[in-house]
């Protein structure tokens, strides 16, 4: 009896869990328990997926031709300013097709000292240097075409994640598809007007210098929750001096994972924006540690010397879309264009900050290719349409168990209904996203538990004609399809996986629930179903099995 009684704790363990964590999907009850119940149940179920709730579905097309096109003109503004500074006499320097520079002179005995600069263009190589003796044609390396490339569609996706953060839409889906595409979902969107003209907007970078001065006198606390932003504005609103403003930088702590914000006091005044910025890469020092390496137009890296120069010992805050990133101290007067932002960066730390610099500095441009907009009233629709089939799918499987497996068959839909009810706690413990074909993975994953449990049934059946005892039959009916069963749920679970690893949005909505489904139908029809028999069998003797 001990071994039936810790499955039954474990199956009712399950089954309270279940309820618990699908709690939060059904927003009547969840809104109705007092505070202090949800405070200690979790506060996110399933998410409806855009086919659901409605919303704006979005693919857009990056121009990566056009970002070599814009990293090359960047490279004749420098250049042009570099000749200028060398007192070079050049007639022109202007870009030929995508990815070439273009040199003219009139007098072919500057040609060499035009020929060195090219050292100081790493990613340029010289194309036929016996060529005219009056002009020097540089190439873009190939591989820095595909750098270029790929870093516009980076640049793109962080900017657009960085809009519809502010715009505050839950559960947003932003990703890459193909080799210059990207997929944007926003469910729930109640201005959709709004989301797409803020997507289509440029992240804002500046460069700004810390008050430091007045920072202490504000007495600001250490850090605060990300929610707290407001009532921190609140509190020093009327006390934050002329021309400072208050802005706070992200942190994340590496242990827990929590987000803070870090409040600083900045001074209005912009000294440099990220129009300047010609590229932002990660790089790693001496001790192995990364770095992001940033790298200024020729205008921009003769204003950012100055004000350098001007600040030694202070803070200057990177700032992008009023959110600090980094707030270096200036050590020294820094020449040459270039600067580096260090801190306790992980790699891929590093490299977002680099996306997120890149992404006020290089905009690619974007082409809406496809623009869907799925209404609420559709989506309830849907909604309906896919619990009217579940239920009507599972009261015809109901029936048909009652009347072929008749107590048997009670038994087999007792395990039914707790395979949806720990499908849904799974779904909604994972916080997953349901859509339309996740509602049919939940109709498939009925079928499915209904055909473990005619298998088992049909062993029993084999085992009482052979004259077996009912609890014998029972025990060598579960062993002998326990590897039928589990052959058949691999197979499929192998499907199920290589359509989530493959998939887009919607395949990969149905290969969660059909791999979810999979692993609890298992479970409750080798514990769930295991445990009633063995319960009947354990209260009483049982001579005949109504199956």
């Amino acid at each position: 009896m001990k071994k039936v009684g810790g499955r039954f704790a474990l199956l009712a363990l399950v089954v309270v869990l279940s309820v618990v964590f699908f709690l939060p999907s059904y927003k009547p009850l969840y809104q109705a328990m007092p505070d202090w119940a949800r405070k200690v149940i979790p506060d996110k179920g399933i998410t409806l997926g855009l086919d659901l709730q409605g919303g704006i579905h979005m693919v857009m097309e990056v121009d990566e031709d056009r970002a070599v096109e814009i990293a090359v003109d960047r490279s004749v503004v420098s250049l042009q300013d570099l000749l200028v500074d060398k007192k070079i006499p050049a007639e022109s320097v202007k870009r030929t097709g995508a990815n070439h520079i273009s040199i003219q002179f009139a007098n072919g005995e500057i040609k060499a000292q035009i020929q060195k600069l090219v050292d100081e263009y790493p990613t340029f190589f010289e194309v036929d240097a016996a060529g005219s003796a009056n002009s020097v044609v540089w190439e873009l390396r190939e591989s820095e075409v595909k750098r270029i490339k790929d870093s516009a569609i980076n640049q793109a996706l962080e900017t657009i994640r960085n809009r519809i953060d502010q715009f505050g839409v839950a559960e947003p889906l932003v990703q890459r598809q193909g080799l210059k595409q990207i997929v944007v979902q926003l469910p729930g969107v109640k201005e959709p007007k709004r989301a797409k003209d803020l997507i289509k907007e440029t992240a804002l970078l500046e460069f700004k210098m810390l008050d430091e001065d007045n920072q202490m006198k504000m007495d600001f606390p250490p850090r605060v929750p990300k929610e707290k932003e407001a009532e921190v504005l609140k509190q020093f609103e009327g006390k934050v001096p002329e021309g400072d403003q208050i802005l706070f930088e992200r942190v994340v702590e590496k242990e827990t994972g929590r987000e803070f914000r870090i409040p600083f006091l900045v001074k209005k005044r912009v000294m440099l924006t990220g129009d300047v910025l010609s590229d932002a890469r990660v790089s790693i020092g001496q001790f192995n540690d990364p770095y992001v390496s940033i790298e200024f137009d020729g205008k921009g890296g003769r204003e950012f010397e100055r004000i350098t120069g001007e600040n030694v010992k202070k803070r200057m805050a990177v700032v992008l879309d009023n959110t600090i990133y980094s707030a270096p101290v200036i050590q020294e007067r820094i020449s040459g264009g270039r600067a580096q932002i260090t801190g306790t960066f992980t790699t891929q730390e590093a490299s977002d900050l680099a996306i997120v610099l890149r992404a006020g500095a290089l905009p690619a441009p974007l082409k809406i290719i496809q623009d869907l907009t799925v209404g609420p009233s559709l989506g309830q629709d849907s909604i309906d349409k896919g619990v009217q089939s579940t239920l009507i799918a599972g009261a015809l499987v109901v029936v048909f168990m009652i009347v072929y497996y008749r107590l048997s068959g009670v038994i087999a839909d007792f395990a039914l209904v707790l395979n949806l009810v720990c499908l849904l706690g799974a779904l909604s413990a994972l916080n997953a996203t349901l859509t339309l074909p996740g509602i049919a993975g939940i109709v498939l994953t009925i079928g499915m538990g209904v055909d473990s449990n005619v298998l088992i049934f049909e062993r029993i059946r084999e085992e009482l004609r052979a004259g077996k005892a009912v609890r014998l039959a029972v025990d060598g009916g579960y062993a002998k399809a326990l590897l039928t069963i589990i052959d058949a749920h691999v197979t499929t679970l192998i499907t199920g996986v290589a359509l989530f690893l493959f998939g887009t949005g919607p395949i990969k909505g149905f290969a969660v629930t059909l791999c979810l489904g999979i692993a609890i139908n298992l479970f409750t029809a080798f514990v769930g179903t295991k445990v009633v028999f063995d319960l009947l069998n354990h209260r009483r003797k049982v001579e005949t099995l109504s199956i």
